[in-house]
């Protein structure tokens, strides 16, 4: 693409001039084939939460996340309670359609309608989600939400760069690594450098296509397990 310049020969970005910001997210629930993402809520939430995280063996899922891990309910609840009341970031719970319990939590943040980004992030899933299709599904519906309902021309992805799972994550959810930002948190008592990723609204509709291939149950055999993986199926829509 040739570079555009000004009338100063200075080079400058493509002219946006039908731009409009996008909108906020609001309060809607959001509906797939495994799980339902509905605004957290403490009365309706807290228990399944608390006993989905309590299920796990140790505390490995909390090392990398702000929060946790809890000793108690209260302290869950407390933490549910700050959660549910923030606006940005605006949390949900995964709602696993099969059984009508919240198995997990995920939110959109830092919220920036006026240039059209916006950040999906504190992923808080238990063991009964992980690695589950509903897992996969629940990322693909804040996705489709901010780019095809709120008009978002950018979604980012951010973790601590020593957060292997979670940089695979990113890579196999079709986002493109963007670099380490060096010394940008701290948290627990440490040091996080913080690795960007992030998906532009022109890399969304193949990404989407993929998505919906993946999580199409013809994908799934009677024993639950992928025909193709995401990564096939986002090629193959790429044409790669």
């Amino acid at each position: 693409m040739e570079q555009r310049v000004n009338e100063y020969g200075q080079a400058v970005g493509e002219p946006m001039p039908n731009w409009q910001s996008a909108r906020a997210p609001g309060d809607q629930p959001i509906t797939g084939r495994y799980c339902r993402l509905e605004r957290v809520n403490v009365e309706r939430h807290v228990d399944d939460l608390y006993e989905a995280y309590r299920a796990a063996p140790d505390a490995r899922d909390w090392t990398y996340l702000s929060v946790g891990p809890f000793e108690s309910r209260q302290a869950y609840l407390d933490c549910l309670t700050a959660l549910a009341a923030s606006p940005d970031p605006l949390h949900y719970a995964v709602i696993d359609l099969s059984t009508g319990k919240a198995v997990g939590t995920l939110a959109l943040m830092r919220i920036d309608k006026a240039n059209g980004v916006i950040e999906v992030g504190f992923i808080v899933f238990s063991r009964r989600l992980q690695k589950t299709p509903m897992a996969t599904e629940a990322i693909f519906l804040l996705m489709r939400r901010a780019f095809d309902e709120l008009g978002y021309r950018r979604f980012e992805w951010k973790c601590d760069a020593l957060n292997a799972p979670s940089r695979s994550a990113a890579a196999r959810f079709g986002f493109t690594f963007e670099g380490i930002f060096r010394q940008a948190v701290v948290y627990k008592g440490r040091n996080r450098d913080t690795a960007w990723f992030s998906i532009i609204d022109s890399e969304w509709p193949p990404l989407r296509a993929g998505f919906e291939e993946w999580l199409d149950e013809a994908n799934f055999d009677a024993q639950g397990m992928q025909r193709r993986t995401l990564r096939d199926c986002i090629s193959g829509q790429r044409g790669m």
